[in-house]
């Protein structure tokens, strides 16, 4: 019977030892610092990954991430210094520099949240009023960004936190701002269209007037040349038919008179004329000489 209590005695003492071994040591992680608090009052901070100990029972292990966490804030809408709306949506990513501190303003990392989307909504809306709609969304949107960063930081360590940097993922116009502005740009690539039209018509009807004007020109030359050429062509044959005249006026006047027939007289013409007719005369048979006798 006593071997028996003895037993159990010796198995509850090993539950209680095991019991008390796993309150008394924790492991921290390399992704991890750890604030050890007793009844909520602060005990210590452990850094270094490992194992660790504490008080059984009495003391908690409050554990928070030493990465580099990111907040990413709702959208909302600011106003810049020429009063035009713009929604943005900025990202910060921060850390946890002082657990202790942080632990005693902001307790975990939702209350941190928090708190810098309320840091970051108020210095970026601070830092847009200061400037023009087209200098926030344009080439110093870096340079704005920073100083809201530099703002933020000096504020967040308060809270224990160390801000990295703030980024504008977007940055957009309100919905009812943005269908004016597309109704306006398209109304201007219209106008553009309507121009580029114009300017085309403009031009096929310079380049149809000047095709025009060049076949004109080619075609009053060609006419030209073609009169020309039939004047030389007429000098030419009035000077043979002056040449062949001098030479033997008999053979000139029968050549003539033969190409008048053939251009008056067709295969089946009719021609009523009296006999004594001068056209007949190379027709009768009898030279011209002897017609009077």
């Amino acid at each position: 019977m006593k071997a028996k209590l003895f037993g159990l005695g010796g198995l509850i003492l090993c539950v209680l030892a095991a019991v008390l071994i796993r309150q008394a040591c924790f492991t921290v992680n390399e992704s991890e610092q750890v604030i050890i608090t007793q009844f909520g009052e602060y005990k210590r901070t452990i850094r270094d990954p490992g194992l660790a100990y504490k008080t059984p029972f009495l003391q908690t292990v409050n554990r928070f991430d030493r990465r580099i966490l990111a907040t990413d804030a709702p959208k909302a809408e600011y106003l810049t210094q020429d009063k035009k709306r713009l929604v943005a949506d900025p990202v910060t990513r921060w850390r946890i520099s002082d657990p202790l501190l942080f632990y005693k303003t902001v307790r975990d990392e939702s209350g941190a949240r928090a708190r810098l989307d309320d840091l970051v909504f108020s210095e970026l809306r601070r830092e847009v009023a200061s400037h023009d709609f087209v200098v926030v969304i344009g080439g110093k949107r870096e340079t704005i960004m920073d100083n809201v960063a530099k703002s933020v930081r000096s504020k967040a360590l308060e809270f224990g936190i160390e801000v990295v940097d703030v980024r504008i993922k977007r940055a957009d116009l309100p919905q009812e701002v943005q269908t004016s502005v597309f109704q306006r740009m398209q109304a201007e690539r219209e106008r553009e269209a309507k121009r580029y039209r114009s300017e085309g018509v403009e031009e096929s009807e310079k380049l149809k007037a000047d095709t025009d004007k060049q076949r004109t020109i080619v075609l009053a030359e060609a006419q030209q040349n073609a009169e020309k050429l039939r004047g030389e062509g007429d000098a030419a044959a009035t000077s043979i038919y002056a040449d062949a005249y001098g030479k033997d006026p008999e053979f000139y006047t029968f050549t003539r008179s033969l190409s008048a027939y053939e251009q008056f007289m067709g295969k089946r013409s009719t021609l009523i004329l009296s006999a004594d007719s001068p056209l007949f005369r190379y027709l009768a048979g009898s030279r011209p000489e002897n017609r009077g006798k």
